[in-house]
């Protein structure tokens, strides 16, 4: 369709389905008026012409925090908020994406090269996503497209993943006619990230935000991750999960980021290997004098809380595929104390008069102590988010609680969303 006909397609409710699948009967209306609000923004910038719809969610980790850059084990799951895409193809080999509030990128794919001064730049990750498909053999071409988000940078729900992921998934579509798996995308979008973008990050935020729903990722063979979708509903349950924004962000945190896994890896290098994903607890804990002498406190630490996480992940999959609620959410505590206490990414040594993230974790145990309900950091940590497994009796409650310090629309309320990235 084009854009005059997709808007009258949307207000004659053929959407509504596909809306209401993505984000629920309760946000139909809103998202309905977002995505008109974006052909129409599109139409703008490039003209009236044939277009297509997509959409890549954001996504919350679970449990497993800080685990898959080494081998890991994880828990995530796609949810509500997302990054929505107006497009068409061109016929040439430039790729013009305009986020909005930013200025256009357009980026010349045909010549593909890395460039250490385009770290940091969306620009880079068009560059590097492109190179990734070009390098598996899929096809590349170029598009004109507009995007609105509204995953919020630094909230640990990955915004640069689902920005990727977007990249890949019209790739995806207009040129290789939908057939690549989605969790190939995620694996090129990291390598963008890794190699265009100069961040080393993981794999596991643009593997939950591609693949959609609750899902287990074993990292084991990073080429070939284990996937499984585990058949579970938290609002059936009767909770959602609420995310608090602390109004920290992200900034000059890459350097907090790239020492955990470079850490880690320190640690099990002494040990003759590249990841910790394959050294168990005896053999760390019987090199602690060693291991102190050569790397310091901190990455021992950090290297345990990596083999107790990998632990709890097999143990609370284990919960929920045997509806113990309650087992499940003891792993949740778990992980976030270990993440406090060993892994150490509440806060940054480079600020620490800023510590959002502790008040907010000490703030939900006061409101939510004694109410089944469980808490933890939420994504990277350092700055950012919590995440809050609250029954749906007490939402509202501590909403207006917590908001009460962090400002008004700082508690996300969300629901986990069974699709991941798609063309409507």
């Amino acid at each position: 369709m084009n854009t005059k006909e997709l808007i009258q397609a949307i207000n004659d409710n053929k959407l509504n389905d596909t809306f209401a699948l993505l984000y629920g009967e309760a946000k139909l209306e809103l998202n309905k008026a977002r995505y008109i609000e974006a052909i129409k923004e599109f139409e703008t910038l490039y003209g009236e012409c044939e277009v297509s719809l997509f959409s890549v969610p954001g996504r919350s980790e679970i449990s497993g925090n800080h685990t898959d850059h080494n081998h890991g084990r994880v828990i995530a799951a796609s949810i509500d908020l997302d990054i929505i895409a107006v497009a068409s193809k061109r016929d040439d080999m430039t790729v013009s994406v305009t986020s909005k509030g930013f200025d256009p990128d357009n980026v010349d794919i045909a010549n593909r090269v890395v460039n250490a001064s385009d770290f940091g730049k969306s620009s880079a990750l068009i560059m590097g996503v492109a190179d990734g498909f070009a390098k598996d053999g899929f096809n590349i071409g170029g598009y004109n497209a507009y995007t609105t988000s509204n995953v919020f940078k630094g909230s640990g729900l990955s915004s640069s993943a689902a920005f990727e992921v977007m990249i890949g998934n019209i790739f995806n579509h207009f040129y290789n006619e939908g057939k690549i798996e989605n969790s190939r995308i995620a694996m090129i979008s990291q390598y963008s990230e890794n190699v265009f973008f100069g961040k080393p990050c993981g794999l596991m935020d643009q593997m939950a935000c591609a693949v959609g729903g609750f899902i287990n990722i074993d990292f084991a063979d990073k080429s070939n991750p284990v996937i499984r979708t585990p058949d579970f509903d938290l609002t059936s349950y009767g909770y959602s999960l609420c995310i608090v924004n602390t109004g920290g962000n992200h900034t000059d945190l890459t350097d907090d980021y790239a020492a955990v896994p470079a850490e880690m890896k320190a640690v099990a290098s002494y040990f003759g290997r590249e990841v910790l994903g394959d050294i168990t607890e005896e053999e760390v804990v019987s090199a602690i004098p060693a291991l102190r002498e050569k790397y310091g406190d901190r990455a021992v630490l950090r290297a345990l809380h990596f083999i107790d996480e990998n632990k709890r992940v097999d143990e609370q999959v284990a919960c929920l595929s045997e509806n113990d609620l309650e087992g499940f959410f003891k792993g949740v505590m778990a992980s976030g104390d270990s993440s406090f206490k060993l892994l150490q990414n509440i806060f940054t040594t480079k600020n620490p008069a800023e510590q959002g993230l502790t008040l907010a974790l000490d703030l939900t145990k006061r409101a939510l102590s004694g109410k089944n309900a469980a808490w933890r950091v939420h994504g990277g940590g350092f700055a950012g988010t919590i995440q809050a497994f609250v029954p749906n009796e007490c939402v509202e409650d501590y909403k207006r609680y917590i908001e009460k310090v962090f400002g008004e629309g700082n508690c996300h309320i969300l629901m986990v969303r069974t699709k991941g990235a798609i063309m409507l």
